[in-house]
């Protein structure tokens, strides 16, 4: 991914691949990095070690009043690689914060666009005392896709900018001493955002661009949210009730401040415009959150040249297998009709087949030649390779999880595909809605 490009060109010229960071940095701020790195790596260990929050904090701050996030990002990234459990390495979010420490968030937000002003104004010094050039442009990246109507950042703000407007009237309301339980309930959409950032967002930063920070804390953090919420959705209103809440809150509300100011950055000066179209086309297969809704028509007739290319692409040749012989497009419409979601990995493990259609569990088209693994939340993850791990050395064939998702049940079974001879080639995952089987024997 050593891309070079011209630091000259608009934000209107780019269409095609972002350049790698580090290709625009001196020599001398890569040391520079890898100083702050290791002393970044030193805090998260003594935390880990149970030295107390605020002190690190202090050390943190006296030495760090200027850092860059990606900065961060590198060290927990380092020491996840180096074996350091994702729950430590957790902690360090806790420290972002302390980049700003003593401020609101709107102060916090103004103070690094003063930082970001302040090194454009004084380009004449060292660049061992401003922020790199990459930093200010991914600033700016971001700034341009949020206002490009239509595209995923656009949306993506957007539905912060609510979320924060009901965390505000949240703990209004709770400041009242009014129910709040109903606002919960709708807050709860917030879960439906993390989705897709989970699906779409994190796994293309890990495999792609080998950035594995958000994918690794950023998603445990927002599955962490989520579970919360929906904990707290099903109890009643009492004092812990209502400190879990305004605990939960402040966690998400920080997460709407790393998502801005670190993470859609981070995207924006990496993500490629195919990359973003399939991002836009697959975000799609989503509920709408709080009914936004927009459209990107520079995407949508990308996708459409694209669906295009692809009908006139399909093969009207014959496939004969022992079973039989089909077309392609026969096979095609027969695999999308059946009711049954189907995931077909091989035996390198990478995602090569979704069936189409409307899908309970999502599958984004961009995880395709992605490895599979890369599309699963930590805590998920080892679940996964265990199973696959049993249908390469056959100790089981098959594995059956039952689960209830928006109300019904369902069964989703793991498949070892393997030819006449036994030899592994993959595994399908195959999902059904079971509530008309539940339905028909409860009625007899």
């Amino acid at each position: 991914m050593n891309k070079k490009m011209n630091l000259n060109w608009s934000v209107d010229e780019i269409t095609g691949n972002m350049p790698d960071i580090s290709s625009m940095r001196s020599k001398e701020f890569q040391v520079k990095e890898t100083s702050n790195t290791e002393l970044l790596k030193d805090y998260l260990k003594r935390l880990g070690n149970g030295e107390d929050l605020e002190s690190v904090k202090k050390d943190f701050v006296q030495n760090f009043s200027d850092v860059e996030a990606s900065e961060i990002m590198k060290a927990e990234q380092e020491l996840i690689k180096e074996g350091t459990p994702i729950t430590e390495v957790q902690k360090l979010c806790d420290v972002h914060s302390a980049l700003f420490h003593g401020l609101t968030k709107e102060e916090k937000i103004a103070n690094a666009e003063k930082a970001v002003e302040e090194s454009l104004k004084n380009e004449e010094r060292s660049e061992m005392k401003i922020m790199p050039d990459a930093y200010v442009r991914k600033h700016e990246l971001a700034k341009a896709l949020r206002e490009t109507k239509g595209h995923p950042l656009y949306s993506f703000t957007e539905e912060n900018e609510k979320f924060s407007k009901e965390i505000s009237d949240i703990r209004g309301a709770l400041e009242k001493g009014e129910d709040v339980s109903k606002k919960i309930s709708d807050f709860r959409q917030i879960a439906i955002h993390y989705a897709k950032k989970g699906d779409l967002i994190y796994p293309l930063l890990k495999v792609r661009y080998e950035i594995s920070g958000p994918s690794d804390v950023m998603w445990t953090v927002d599955d962490e949210i989520r579970d919360e919420l929906a904990a707290i959705d099903k109890e009643s209103n009492h004092d812990e009730w209502i400190n879990r809440v305004q605990a939960v809150l402040t966690r998400a509300d920080e997460m709407i401040y790393k998502e801005n100011n670190i993470l859609f950055p981070i995207c924006a000066v990496n993500f490629t415009v195919e990359e973003w179209y399939g991002i836009y086309e697959d975000a799609k297969d989503y509920a709408l959150v709080y009914g936004i809704e927009n459209r990107w028509e520079e995407a949508e007739k990308y996708v459409q040249d694209k669906k295009n290319r692809h009908k006139a692409a399909i093969n009207e040749g014959e496939i004969v297998m022992g079973g039989g012989h089909m077309s392609v497009a026969q096979l095609e419409a027969m695999l999308n009709t059946l009711p049954i979601e189907i995931t077909f990995i091989d035996d390198n493990n990478i995602n090569r087949f979704f069936n189409e259609g409307a899908k309970v569990f999502k599958r984004p088209g961009m995880a395709i030649d992605r490895e599979v693994f890369s599309c699963h939340p930590p805590k998920i993850d080892p679940m996964v390779r265990s199973i696959i791990e049993s249908f390469k050395n056959h100790t089981r064939d098959s594995v059956p999880v039952w689960m209830e998702k928006q109300g019904k049940p369902f069964l989703v079974t793991y498949y070892a595909v393997r030819d006449k001879k036994g030899i592994y080639l993959g595994t399908v995952e195959v999902v059904q809605d079971m509530q008309f089987a539940k339905e028909h024997f409860t009625s007899i």
